[in-house]
């Protein structure tokens, strides 16, 4: 039994059927993949605007392309979260061209995403925005603590680039971004910017990134009592284990995605 696989059965008591029937769409059709995923990057932004990640002209989710790994889909420029279509997307690939959608993007979003497509080939989802919090623990350049069970998900997979320079205009700002990210890291806090998260598929990347919005804000608020209790690492490890699996993530994501398409269905257009 893969780690995956027990990390499920000892968080879910259910049928083998239903536990088989609980995970990630599987695709045949890469077409019919591609407008699953841009289907489900449309709802991420709609998720993004309902939590008020949203900050003006920053922010961007990136997702890599089914019928072409070498290209993604991302927001056009200028068009507010609460308002995105599937349909509003943009493909760009490597070079910073487009090569479906007629809108703007971005620099900093192709400067940053770009980069991280082209180095992790496994990585096929990025999500960052300006988040309240987000931003406010980035001033510090530390990395968060395991304080609780919720934070024990970025416990030794998260790292800090501290090398702000302004707005990410340079392809290598994005590259360094990159060297700053350690094999397992699944996300970056941007010094004195914002936050970053990484995953297989939009639902992971997302998932994580509320999460880690959540854990700064936790920190941040820990910082002002006294007598913090820190989790033992070998407990975090265990812990991080459990509720970081890719399972897990995924599967954080799914009432999220329900309470958006309950709300409003319409970003599937």
């Amino acid at each position: 039994m893969s780690s995956q696989e027990s990390a499920i059965n000892q968080g879910a008591i259910g049928t083998e059927a239903a536990k088989a029937q609980f995970g990630p769409p599987q695709f045949d059709d890469p077409a019919a993949e591609q407008t699953f995923i841009k289907t489900r990057l449309a709802a991420a932004f709609r998720l993004f605007a309902y939590y008020g990640f949203d900050d003006g002209l920053a922010g961007h989710i990136t997702a890599r392309d089914s019928l072409d790994p070498e290209t993604f889909w991302v927001n056009p420029l200028g068009i507010h979260f609460a308002q995105l279509k599937a349909s509003d997307l943009v493909r760009m690939n490597h070079a910073g061209e487009i090569v479906e959608g007629q809108a703007l993007v971005n620099t900093a979003a192709f400067m940053i995403h770009a980069a991280i497509h082209q180095a992790k080939p496994e990585i096929n989802a990025v999500a960052h925005a300006h988040s309240k919090y987000g931003k406010a623990w980035s001033t510090q350049g530390r990395l968060l603590e395991p304080l609780t069970q919720d934070a024990c998900l970025f416990y030794q997979a998260h790292s800090v680039f501290s090398h702000f320079s302004g707005v990410v205009h340079e392809q290598s700002e994005g590259q360094a971004i990159v060297a700053a990210m350690n094999p397992d890291d699944v996300a970056v806090i941007l010094q004195n910017h914002g936050l970053l998260t990484v995953g297989k598929d939009v639902d992971s990347a997302v998932s994580l990134f509320v999460q880690l919005e959540r854990a700064c804000e936790n920190q941040l608020l820990v910082e002002q009592l006294p007598n913090k209790q820190l989790i033992p690492e070998q407990v975090a490890k265990k812990t991080r284990e459990f509720i970081g699996s890719n399972l897990v993530v995924w599967g954080s994501f799914q009432p999220l995605y329900q309470m958006i398409e309950m709300l409003d269905d319409s970003f599937k257009a």
